[in-house]
């Protein structure tokens, strides 16, 4: 299978681990608890296996970018939390740093 599409699951799943976090309410729910320990459990494992074949800064660098960006959207659409335009430019800095992490750096496994 294609790494990124396995990297592109971990961040899924990681995302879906982290949302359910905020919707456990300090792990009071079980429900949206167990989605946090499924979420974490099914990243960290589609993490391993993209760390098969593509380096580890690539591999974490994008995780972690992608993961924030998409956790800040969720923050602002589905939990109604603020956005400022310094947010915005640091989101768009992060966008930035993955792009050339991935398409313009050497490092990356083209």
């Amino acid at each position: 299978m294609n790494s990124y599409v396995v990297l592109g699951a971990a961040i899924f799943a990681e995302v879906l681990g982290t949302t359910a976090l905020k919707l456990s309410q300090g792990f009071s729910r079980p429900v949206p608890s167990l989605g946090v320990l499924v979420g974490y459990g099914a990243a960290f494992y589609c993490l391993s296996l993209a760390l098969e074949d593509l380096p580890v800064g690539i591999v974490y660098g994008t995780w972690a970018a992608i993961g924030i960006v998409a956790i800040a959207a969720i923050g602002v659409v589905a939990f109604d939390e603020p956005i400022d335009v310094a947010g915005l430019v640091g989101i768009g800095l992060i966008v930035a740093g993955v792009y050339c992490l991935n398409v313009v750096s050497g490092m990356s496994a083209h």
